[in-house]
């Protein structure tokens, strides 16, 4: 709408203003606000000093660009009142109209660049990064100690550390062998828990593809799991293994239709599943082939059904006993927030002796069903045992949901372990010792030991495989700073391609960028001296399906201690929003640039 400066001055926008149909209440209550950023900022960059005398002098000021100019004829009205001989206004890149307007009302212009169509400023820019008030303070303090020469550096707290980071960390270059201490790292390890820190970024579905490849055709790694639901995945899994009907990796996708569609439901997931296929197809005959696997718990009447199918096939009257224990749900149809809501108001009962009975009986008759046909049997009755068992873990989830939140997070990673430990019994019977990578978010995988979830009682996959597997399980944290990603502004709501804004300082995310490597692999016992200092609680960023910028410090931030939640770390310093299958008009639409229309 426009901009407000010291000394009580206020420039508007009017054409907006006209154009939006903002009312006059709204614009106060806005300038109102910002004028106190406005006295908030002069009291913490002035430290105490007093304003410059400007009177008589001329007076150069400086923007990143101008847009449509508000920002700077606040600067020049502010700076009238002072009375200065002459005001210049320098940028390195405007609108060629808004810097001729602005002739009019400074004494002199430059604008080095003046591109069509200019569109925004942070378009000039190959780094548009926020600077931070700490980055401020440093530089006025510096300014004003005369004892510094006019180019020294300012010491940070962190200075040696990101000199340790950019000597200790491997640049990852592009190179195929990039990932070579990593695969080192991983060694003969059962486990490669690959994490990421948001479910919408493309680097790291794409490198984690990358690794996932080299363990498999390196490392002989036998399955992939991940943080999907059991029936969707498993139709991958027959995909891939040779062993369905879908023609191609997009049909047999299809399946994954529940929100967040786009975090299986895209270009590098397609990739990867061809890949896997291809890898398979390969194989000798009577090789064991690569399994795709779901850990998570959310599909609830989707394996009830497939439940009830397998029976139908191996034993009809037990599918009429499984039936008749599911109904318990029918009252609340596909409402499964209904049936957890209800059962915690005691408005229904509870269906928890019903699901326990139905998995016990399934376990009790697994040697029946599986002397019929073989190993085909063994897999079907397999794959109908963890519907099972995770129709039993969803309703206890369910009804968690509206206890502590603790409570519902616990019964979900426990479940995901869970079934991760019984994948390992079944391909370890199947072809010996099975080793797994598995792909999660950061939160999953992370131990919950060395972070405040921890704290408040929450443990995850990554610890639960740490305590079982000990140093079988290594654990990797994925790490960006800024750039774009595919997520919705709420549950339930449209795949947005939004801005990453820059880590907060204080931040491990921070923290990297100082390193001032675009991209790079952090092995974390190389390097006692990094290990000791990233053992200091820092802020670590977690964005999930849903990013809220607005509220970017409560929404997306925790502390955690890096250098004992992860084994390695890969920091990718600019990132870029996946791309769905589906896109939307939002989507390709994009965000907005955070200064449009305005230069600030």
């Amino acid at each position: 709408m426009g901009a407000v400066a010291t000394g009580g001055v206020r420039v508007l926008n009017d054409q907006l203003v006209e154009r939006l149909g903002i009312p006059e209440p709204m614009i106060d209550a806005v300038a109102a606000r910002e004028q106190q950023e406005l006295a908030r900022r002069e009291r913490l960059y002035r430290g105490g000093r007093p304003p410059l005398d400007v009177r008589g002098r001329t007076v150069i000021l400086v923007d990143d660009g101008l847009a449509t100019g508000a920002t700077m004829h606040a600067a020049i009205e502010a700076l009238r009142q002072q009375n200065p001989a002459r005001i210049v206004v320098a940028v390195p890149t405007g609108s060629p109209d808004t810097c001729e307007e602005m002739k009019a009302k400074a004494d002199d212009v430059i604008c080095a660049i003046t591109p069509e169509p200019f569109e925004a400023v942070g378009r000039w820019y190959q780094d548009f990064s926020q600077t931070t008030d700490e980055e401020v303070g440093a530089l006025l303090a510096q300014r004003s100690a005369p004892e510094e020469s006019e180019v020294a550096q300012v010491p940070t707290a962190d200075s040696a550390l990101i000199q340790a980071l950019r000597e200790t960390a491997y640049p990852l270059a592009g190179s195929a062998r990039d990932y070579d201490p990593l695969i080192g790292r991983i060694g003969e390890a059962r486990f490669a828990l690959l994490g990421e820190a948001s479910h919408g970024t493309h680097e790291f579905y794409c490198e984690r593809a990358e690794i996932t490849k080299r363990l498999i055709a390196e490392k002989n790694f036998t399955a992939v799991a991940v943080e999907a639901d059991w029936p969707d995945s498993y139709r991958l899994n027959r995909y891939v293994r040779g062993a369905s009907d879908d023609v191609d990796a997009v049909e047999a996708l299809a399946d994954f239709r529940r929100f967040p569609t786009w975090m299986w439901r895209n270009t590098v997931v397609v990739e990867f599943v061809e890949w896997l296929r291809a890898h398979n197809d390969a194989l000798p005959p009577g090789a064991e082939k690569v399994g795709f696997y779901g850990l998570d718990l959310y599909s609830l009447h989707a394996s009830m059904k497939a439940v009830l199918q397998y029976l139908e096939k191996v034993d009809p009257e037990a599918a009429a006993r499984a039936r008749e224990r599911y109904s318990c749900f029918d009252h609340v149809g596909e409402d499964t927030q209904a049936y957890g809501l209800m059962t915690r108001l005691n408005l229904s009962k509870s269906c928890e002796a019903e699901v326990v009975r139905q998995l016990v009986e399934l376990q009790r008759r697994a040697a029946d069903y599986t002397r019929r046909d073989g190993r085909l049997a063994q897999d079907e009755l397999f794959y109908a045992e963890q519907n099972a068992r995770l129709v039993k873990n969803a309703e206890a989830y369910y009804r968690s949901v509206f206890l502590e939140e603790v409570s519902s997070w616990n019964v979900r990673d426990r479940h995901m372990a869970e079934t991760l430990d019984a994948l390992v019994t079944y391909l370890h019977r199947r072809a010996g010792r099975a080793k797994i990578a598995v792909w999660e978010h950061n939160s999953h995988l992370g131990d919950a030991r060395a972070t405040e979830m921890g704290q408040r009682g929450e443990l995850n996959v990554g610890q639960l495989t740490r305590e079982k597997y000990g140093s079988e399980a290594v654990l990797v944290g994925f790490t960006t700073d800024h750039g774009t990603v595919t997520a919705a502004s709420d549950w339930g709501k449209s795949a947005e391609r939004k801005r990453v804004r820059p880590a907060l300082a204080g931040s491990y995310e921070a923290l990297f960028h100082a390193a001032g490597r675009d991209r790079f692999l952090l092995i974390l016992n190389d390097s006692e001296a990094i290990m000791r200092q990233l053992r200091d609680p820092r802020l670590e960023r977690a964005i999930g399906v849903i990013y809220r910028p607005e509220t970017e410090r409560q929404s997306h931030y925790f502390q955690a201690r890096l250098a004992e939640q992860f084994d390695a770390v890969l920091h990718f310093d600019e990132t870029r929003a996946v791309q769905p299958l589906e896109s939307t008009e939002e989507w390709e639409a994009g965000e907005l640039p955070e200064t449009f229309p305005f230069a600030v």
